[in-house]
């Protein structure tokens, strides 16, 4: 149903029917904070030992930060968000090839989250990639832009990188073998969501995305230059907004570190808001542990004699239990605490 996606319509006056969520569930935007704090961390600092110990503080704080000097080039970021931009403005029939409600279909351009669930939709529509290994699931990627698949296919690349990258750093962080965060989440898969939310006639109404958190290991965020919409719960008590910094990237910490972690770090809830000025283009990369990893919180990180907090489980088991959820439910791991 293609004709469901927001990219395709202009509405001008008001939300059409089944996007106005209840009175108690709205973004609430005059009560959102600015927070000139949010960790900001230069990856091409000499000093790594430093660097480290200002990623493990932001995991155990915020739940995410935001690096700078991380060796993806601007020229690419800029090339990605252009083209990202350029395929959500193709024609209708062109972008109807493409659409599925389908979750499990590895390439699809789709609208909201979760359209067959959902009793309210969200502002958005997206196109979702499955990346690694590229030669895999490039020749399904769209042909048109026609430079989508070699700039895209780039970019994978850079990121796939920095995140083993930060990985390393993760496990440094907490006390662990560099390697073990990465040996424990196996043969990585690598997915994308290039995020559209178009102008929104009633933006105090409705989401781009309600709150959530992530439920793979890493998500490395490139935002939308020109505007903001990514707002983080802090303390688990009030919202802040995140606002773009040139050629930094936003990294999220997902489910699955804070099961590995025993919960010292934290998957942070996050919602994407819409305003009525301009659109907005996000590019979401995911790094997910293999289907048949077992996680669960590392030994080391467990006290003699108590419990961890998390039992041990598949990440196909936590996946698929995540997807028939509602997004905003409570927080997913919460169904894996103890020795259930």
């Amino acid at each position: 149903m293609a004709n469901q996606l927001l990219s395709t319509v202009a509405y001008r006056d008001s939300l059409p029917e089944g996007y106005t969520r209840p009175e108690h569930d709205r973004p609430r935007l005059a009560d959102v904070a600015t927070d000139t704090n949010i960790p900001l961390i230069d990856l091409a600092s000499p000093d790594m030992h430093r660097v480290i110990a200002q990623i493990d503080q932001a995991c155990r704080t915020y739940g995410f930060f935001q690096v700078i000097n991380h060796g993806i080039s601007e020229e690419l970021l800029a090339k990605v968000m252009a083209v990202g931009l350029e395929f959500f403005r193709l024609p209708p029939e062109e972008k109807a090839k493409l659409y599925s409600d389908e979750p499990s279909k590895k390439i699809r351009l789709s609208t909201s989250f979760n359209v067959r669930k959902e009793t309210v939709h969200n502002w958005r529509d997206y196109l979702r990639l499955h990346c690694h290994p590229l030669e895999e699931f490039v020749p399904d990627w769209p042909s048109n832009p026609e430079t989508f698949k070699e700039t895209i296919s780039a970019y994978c690349r850079e990121v796939r990188l920095l995140g083993l990258r930060l990985l390393g750093a993760i496990s440094l962080g907490l006390g662990l073998e560099a390697d073990y965060v990465e040996k424990v989440l196996g043969e990585q898969e690598q997915h994308m969501a290039v995020n559209y939310y178009p102008r929104c006639p009633e933006p105090d109404l409705t989401f781009g995305l309600p709150k959530h958190t992530d439920p793979n290991a890493l998500t490395i965020l490139l935002m939308d230059p020109r505007v903001s919409g990514l707002q983080v719960l802090k303390d688990g008590a009030h919202w802040i907004t995140v606002d773009p910094r040139p050629n930094a990237l936003v990294i999220n910490l997902g489910d699955q570190l804070q099961a590995l972690s025993n919960g010292a770090y934290k998957s942070v809830w996050h919602r994407a808001v819409v305003n009525a000025a301009q659109e907005r283009l996000s590019v979401a990369s995911f790094l997910c542990p293999c289907n048949s990893a077992v996680i669960g919180p590392a030994a080391k990180l467990v006290g003699d004699g108590e419990e961890p907090v998390y039992r041990s489980y598949t990440y196909d088991e936590y996946y698929k239990r995540f997807w028939s959820r509602n997004l905003d439910q409570e927080h997913c791991l919460e169904l894996f605490r103890g020795q259930q």
